[in-house]
């Protein structure tokens, strides 16, 4: 009797397939990543041009030019707190060619505070950060309300007095600064209304237009801060700034809640192989080495390249902290 050979298993056929699938598409990938980059890069800011996030990219930018051998593009497209920049960002190809410069805010505070948004933190895998830096809280010395005021308490006092009265800043609907604000006020026991801006810039000249009488600034605020056109109360990092270092923190203050570090780093769309994350990483790392990249990065912040596994970690950390917040202090906006 002849015996005809069985059919291999649908499973077993089903299995050989997707792998290889896999084994294509891997080697897709690290061909495109051989070859990377062999045209000009744009990398998407959310923010206007001068802010901090822009000057910080434009730096980041030269250098890639330099160690990638292309051109690099910084496109503005400011608008919603960088809403519109990173949803845009996020619809692009996954290969390398587009890239999104971000904050704090865009990824681990705005997917948690906005029922509805262009994008998701899934949407974006993480290439490195670039700086790191409190917030820095400000007001006019020559303002009459605020003039007097010499520390974080004595804004809390004055807003007590005056429930909702005391007006404060920030660089926009859902920004960090903002959010840092709502925390700090709630754990002074004080109202205050919402003035939000369109960048920090913006912001901070309205504190020294006297538009608004307070506001949770960058260190781009440090220059007006030793000129005399602003007065900073308290910072919110866990140690003093390097360049205030009479002024004290938050936690110094009697507002230990009070404790926020936000950073400026480099973002990708979601499914750019990591074999060209990591080439844009090791190009980007080598700028620490550079003093006079790192002196023009020094007036936003420390200079810090975190490799795309530890900064992914790091977002998740934050993402977690913000969410328990935004949930406990009632935040989240349509």
């Amino acid at each position: 009797m002849t015996r005809t050979r069985s059919s291999p298993p649908r499973r077993t056929l089903i299995a050989a397939l997707l792998a290889g699938a896999a084994a294509l598409s891997a080697g897709a990938a690290h061909a495109q990543a051989q070859g990377y980059p062999n045209r000009p890069i744009q990398i998407i800011v959310g923010f206007a041009a001068g802010s901090t996030t822009d000057i910080v990219t434009r730096v980041a930018a030269e250098h890639l030019r330099t160690k990638l051998g292309q051109p690099v593009v910084v496109v503005n497209k400011p608008g919603a707190n960088g809403v519109i920049g990173a949803t845009e960002a996020a619809r692009a190809a996954p290969d390398g060619y587009t890239l999104m410069a971000t904050n704090s805010s865009l990824i681990t505070v705005n997917p948690q505070l906005y029922k509805k948004l262009g994008y998701q933190q899934s949407d974006f895998a993480p290439v490195t950060t670039l700086t790191m830096a409190p917030l820095i809280l400000t007001v006019n010395p020559q303002s009459e309300r605020t003039g007097s005021f010499k520390s974080a308490a004595d804004l809390a006092a004055f807003a007590r007095a005056r429930p909702g009265e005391l007006k404060y800043g920030s660089a926009g609907p859902g920004n960090i600064t903002g959010l840092a604000f709502e925390v700090f006020s709630n754990k002074a026991g004080f109202k205050a209304l919402h003035v939000p801006y369109k960048g920090a810039v913006a912001a901070q000249q309205g504190v020294m237009g006297k538009e608004v009488d307070a506001f949770l600034d960058t260190p781009m605020a440090v220059p007006h801060v030793k000129a005399g056109r602003l007065t900073a109360l308290a910072v919110t990092g866990p140690t003093r700034w390097r360049d205030l270092p009479d002024v004290p923190t938050m936690k110094e203050a009697g507002f230990p809640e009070v404790e926020v570090t936000y950073w400026g780093a480099l973002m990708a769309p979601a499914k750019t192989p990591p074999e060209i994350i990591e080439k844009i990483y090791s190009a980007l790392s080598s700028l620490r080495d550079d003093p006079n990249l790192v002196r023009q990065l020094l007036p936003h912040g420390d200079v810090v390249m975190m490799p795309p596994k530890e900064f992914g970690e790091r977002i998740a950390k934050e993402t977690a902290v913000w969410g328990e917040i935004i949930r406990r202090e009632n935040l989240q906006l349509d």
